[in-house]
């Protein structure tokens, strides 16, 4: 049986839904996952489960559609710049979701000992990140 925080799924055309090996965290991970489903073009999503205890230490963005984020466990802070300069922040508590809408820069912070835990259903085509 797979276990989403090990084995991600992937979500691509025709309403499929397939089980990915397991996530090592590596970019080799990543690079195997899009060449594994580039057919799938910018309609692909990757779903994935993560926990942290510490806020992220980078931005990310995904120009090809929208992320959803749905903490499942504790709480974390996602902070949003949009591309018409705007910014949000809100914080999520389980049951809680927030969409990233395309070309959205975004991050998290999680309050000290804190553990949060969200699922995010994200268009990975094209991902950037920079330092934050």
């Amino acid at each position: 049986m797979p276990h989403l925080p090990t084995h991600p799924a992937h979500l691509g055309l025709g309403a499929t839904a397939i089980a990915e090996p397991e996530f090592t965290g590596a970019e080799e991970w990543y690079l195997a996952y899009t060449t594994r489903h580039e057919a799938d073009g910018v309609e692909g999503r990757l779903v994935s489960q993560f926990s942290f205890s510490e806020s992220w230490t980078s931005w990310e963005v995904h120009p090809h559609g929208a992320e959803m984020v749905i903490c499942t466990a504790g709480s974390l802070t996602l902070h949003q710049e949009h591309p018409d300069g705007t910014a949000e922040t809100v914080t999520l508590h389980p049951g809680d979701y927030a969409i990233n809408p395309p070309g959205t820069w975004h991050t998290a912070d999680v309050a000290p000992g804190v553990t949060a835990t969200a699922i995010f259903i994200t268009p990975g085509l094209g991902t950037d990140h920079r330092p934050r």
